[in-house]
């Protein structure tokens, strides 16, 4: 009966369709549309679903208004079964691609390709002024040049100019413990090397803030800066201020007075520590910030590639965080000089555990200032992730990856054992300036290798995961 009602209904009303479609294209809806608007919202299509019916001739009844209904929700409900669906994708491909690119991938740059790069190009220059501000604390240090400004201004000053100047400079510095007890009878000319080392050192800090201060300043009121990348790069800022003041700080403790008159004065190998390791935190922020700005996706060839590159981040991590702690222990040595005892290798001296090593009390601290165990515990920790290292490259060898992951992997790898290499030699040849420099800007590198590493082999987004074959096709 029902059935034979709406059949009845239809014959009356052929033109009924024609009508809908008249009113829909005044309306300004195509079949292109509505599936577009299908890809991106269920509540929209049920709102255009609702909207039908009122787009008919009001001579319609109601029963007709809700077969009308009952049809096209009917068709909507088929299409995502899946009846439909192939015909409705091919339709909504652009607009859905769209979608999925604003949402599947998180950019930190906005206004383009153009806006992006030039963000990134000043990231990287950021970062490889701080690597070179990294390397000339090794040399100012090594060269013992540190020591040689007694006060410290937070906006830095001229140098002296006449000599008048310098004069005063030399009589500050001449009631220092360290001129007191080991530069004692230097001359002004000595001086100046030792102070103008220390001078550039400061200065070339705060011209990377002038530097930092104003691109950032100009992107943010260009509007090429997200809020996400602005919290950012104002925390790795901040911090950069502050390494100033980590610097003074460090410096200061080796402007006291020893607590015995055979101890040579030096600064805290805990602040030295300190000192270094937030260069070091800087450094890495602003390189991976940088790289994420101009490569958003990871390369990924295809999807066997993306989980060869999952389990490559599962030992990279922890390998980062070796090559880290690594670096970190060498500032102990250097804080300690102890890479001016136990010049030989593989032994320290005619053993290979020297006695001493638990000799101070309470036990922790022969780990930050015993000699003899913070060099032990270097050359560990050295030898460790030379391993690791050597791990993770056999390791992926037999892993599907990128051929970009696979060479990064093995540049790590030549990186590791050349900077095992310098750490020898320099040991073996009493810490010459050069070489002690090198191995410093190395353990950097090779930081530089591990962080590019794990940037490259994260997981890609789901619009490209979506674009992946299941595996990379041969040429």
């Amino acid at each position: 009966m029902l059935e034979s009602r709406l059949i009845s209904l239809l014959r009356r009303n052929k033109d009924l369709g024609v009508k809908i479609s008249s009113n829909l294209g005044r309306w300004g809806f195509t079949a292109t549309k509505i599936s577009n608007e299908a890809s991106f919202s269920t509540l929209n299509q049920y709102r255009l679903l609702s909207f039908l019916p009122k787009l008919t001739p009001s001579s319609i009844n109601f029963s007709r208004r809700t077969f009308v209904n009952y049809g096209l929700r009917s068709f909507h409900h088929l299409n995502h079964k899946g009846v439909h669906r192939t015909s409705f994708r091919k339709i909504s491909t652009v607009a859905a691609s769209a979608a999925e690119n604003k949402e599947g991938l998180k950019f930190l740059v906005t206004a383009g390709p153009h806006a992006q790069k030039m963000v990134g190009i000043w990231l990287f220059a950021s970062a490889a002024w701080v690597f070179s501000m990294v390397v000339l604390g090794g040399v100012t240090r090594l060269t013992r040049s540190g020591l040689s400004m007694t006060d410290w201004k937070f906006t830095g000053g001229l140098p002296p100019l006449t000599d008048e100047d310098w004069l005063v400079e030399f009589e500050k510095y001449q009631q220092s413990p360290e001129y007191k007890r080991v530069n004692k009878g230097m001359n002004i000319e000595d001086f100046k090397f030792i102070y103008w080392m220390e001078y550039a050192h400061r200065m070339w800090g705060r011209a990377l803030g002038i530097m930092f201060a104003l691109p950032f300043s100009y992107f943010l009121r260009k509007g090429y800066i997200t809020v996400r990348l602005g919290f950012r790069l104002s925390g790795l800022f901040a911090l950069g201020a502050g390494q100033g003041l980590i610097g003074w700080w460090m410096v200061k403790s080796g402007l006291e007075e020893p607590a015995s008159e055979y101890v040579e004065p030096r600064v805290s190998p805990y602040r030295l520590a300190a000192h270094l390791t937030s260069a070091f935190a800087i450094y890495c922020g602003l390189f991976w910030t940088a790289l994420s700005v101009v490569m958003p996706e990871p390369p990924a060839e295809s999807l066997a590639c993306v989980r060869g590159a999952a389990k490559v981040k599962r030992l990279a991590l922890p390998v980062g965080i070796l090559v880290g702690i690594t670096a970190i222990s060498g500032a102990f040595v250097a804080g300690n000089d102890a890479g001016r005892a136990f010049n030989t290798f593989p032994k320290m001296g005619d053993t290979w555990i020297p006695d001493d090593i638990f000799s101070m009390k309470p036990l922790i601290r022969n780990f930050f200032e015993n000699t003899s165990t913070v060099q032990l515990d270097h050359r560990i920790l050295a030898t460790a992730t030379l391993a690791a290292i050597g791990g993770l490259w056999l390791s992926a060898r037999k892993l599907d990856m990128h051929p970009a992951v696979q060479h990064l992997i093995g540049s790590t790898m030549g990186m590791a054992a050349l900077q095992v290499t310098l750490g020898i030699s320099t040991l073996l040849s009493y810490v010459p300036v050069s070489l002690g420099t090198a191995h410093q800007a190395g353990a950097l590198t090779l930081l530089t290798f591990m962080i590019l590493l794990n940037h490259t082999v994260r997981r890609p987004s789901p619009l490209l995961l979506k674009t992946l074959p299941t595996v990379t096709k041969m040429v």
